[in-house]
């Protein structure tokens, strides 16, 4: 019975304390004024450049080469290419295949209207009362018009002469 009384006040106090949420949980004295000693950053040691004449302008805003730069350091001490980490544009590889996709052109808002008419789709296809009561997910239901189901899918595909090399032949029937 004191076992049960500990392990009942014992769960209370950490109830208690789990609500606290304040935003000064790892931060002690986050009431005092001064600077935060983890804010700061290192920065690379200061250098002169071999030529005056070639540095580049100034940029606003932009970034310093004595910045620190967290991931590319550590691009660098594994071995790697710290200049492969900038966006160089697309890649000769796939320059085709962005023509090829791209043709007809491209919609520049199609993030912001596949969320509004795919928040349209929901509210038509939304739960029902009875998964309100059970709360159960209507998600599987509500696009069940839009799946696919995998293997006719490939045995379509397959049927057509389309070459599915990683894909197990159909089953015979």
């Amino acid at each position: 019975m004191r076992t049960l009384a500990l392990v009942i006040g014992l769960g209370i106090v950490t109830g208690l304390g789990a609500c606290s949420g304040g935003s000064q949980l790892n931060n002690i004295k986050a009431d005092q004024s001064g600077p935060d000693e983890f804010a700061i950053l290192p920065t690379r040691a200061l250098s002169m450049p071999p030529d005056l004449s070639v540095l580049p302008a100034p940029t606003p805003g932009g970034t310093n080469i004595t910045d620190p730069n967290p991931q590319g350091d550590a691009v660098a001490a594994l071995g790697g290419n710290p200049a492969r980490l900038a966006d160089q544009g697309i890649g000769a590889a796939d320059q085709a295949l962005v023509a090829q996709a791209s043709r007809l052109g491209t919609d520049p808002q199609i993030r912001a209207r596949l969320a509004q008419s795919d928040a349209e789709w929901r509210a038509r296809n939304s739960r029902r009362p009875l998964e309100r009561l059970f709360g159960t997910s209507a998600y599987l239901r509500a696009y069940a018009p839009m799946t696919l189901e995998a293997a006719a899918e490939q045995l379509r595909w397959q049927r057509a002469g389309a070459i599915t090399s990683t894909a197990p032949a159909p089953a015979a029937r």
